[in-house]
């Protein structure tokens, strides 16, 4: 296992999580998500990996029609950036403490279709996948991502001829994500993202990265992040494990404590780190190569 001397620096500018009231600059609007995305390109990301939000109650969507608003302004900049579109939407279960068979308030559970319908419409050149199901936070929110729903997903993202980048939370996420792979649901070279920190998934420390790195396959591109304050901490475990990183306010509010970050911000510290350990950062078209875009 070698260090990374050439990183991919992914920067995931809004999320959809709760993270609206507690920074004052996280993206809503899709004007605003689209700046973003421009903000961390020009700090020298080459992917950016895209949320909408609802622009009057700051809440994440799976609106097509947002996402198509901030894809048109992104490309109409002719910004070279690699677009990463979220397809973790869709499959929120919130538990009811008084009725387990009724969807609580926050529900929001559709089919595997459904749940691609922005990647069908605007053909982005990655877009993620998330393996497997979780208890997601500390209350009874729960995210369902059957075999089946993630097979379904997985064939029809190879059909649109999109790059599925495999978001594993957890050892068994990447067990079945090497199980598309074997299955032939994947296009060569996979690419896995190891999302690391989440309640309740595996924490964000070097045991956990390096425990997923040694499951890899054969020939898989990976990039690993930790969420809040070992965000970059696992931007340097990463490159020194021999991936790529993330970054951005999906992840993570504070440049340091007590100062609020900008995406652009996050993207020029993560890129001060991995240039002082020895390494760059890709640009966007050295990035398709890698992860055998296009």
């Amino acid at each position: 296992m070698e260090m990374n001397r050439e990183v991919v620096v992914t920067c995931a500018v809004t999320g959809a999580g709760d993270t609206v009231g507690k920074h004052p600059d996280v993206p809503v609007t899709p004007e605003q998500i689209a700046n973003a995305a421009i903000e961390a390109a020009d700090a020298g990301a080459a992917i950016v990996h895209i949320h909408v939000r609802d622009p009057e109650t700051g809440q994440g969507t799976r609106s097509v029609e947002l996402y198509s608003e901030v894809v048109e302004r992104i490309r109409a900049t002719r910004t070279d950036l690699v677009i990463n579109l979220t397809a973790g939407m869709g499959g929120d279960f919130i538990v009811d403490d008084h009725d387990l068979n009724t969807p609580g308030e926050g529900t929001d559970l559709v089919d595997a279709m459904t749940r691609l319908a922005h990647v069908e419409a605007l053909k982005p050149e990655i877009c993620t996948l998330d393996c497997g199901s979780m208890n997601f936070g500390d209350a009874n929110g729960v995210v369902i991502q059957t075999p089946n729903i993630l097979r379904a997903m997985a064939l029809q993202v190879q059909k649109l001829g999109v790059k599925p980048e495999m978001e594993v939370f957890d050892t068994g996420h990447l067990w079945f994500a090497k199980q598309m792979v074997e299955e032939g649901l994947i296009d060569a070279p996979p690419l896995f993202q190891i999302c690391l920190g989440i309640p309740w998934g595996a924490p964000a420390d070097t045991g956990s990265m390096k425990n997923m790195v040694d499951q890899m396959p054969t020939g898989a591109v990976w990039a690993g992040f930790g969420i809040s304050r070992m965000q970059m901490p696992m931007v340097a475990q990463a490159v020194l494990l021999g991936g790529h990183a993330r970054v951005g306010l999906e992840d993570n509010l504070y440049l340091e404590r007590g100062v609020f970050a900008s995406n652009g911000e996050l993207v020029e510290k993560a890129i001060r780190i991995i240039t002082e350990m020895g390494a760059r950062p890709c640009t966007p078209g050295e990035a398709r190569q890698k992860l055998g875009l296009g």
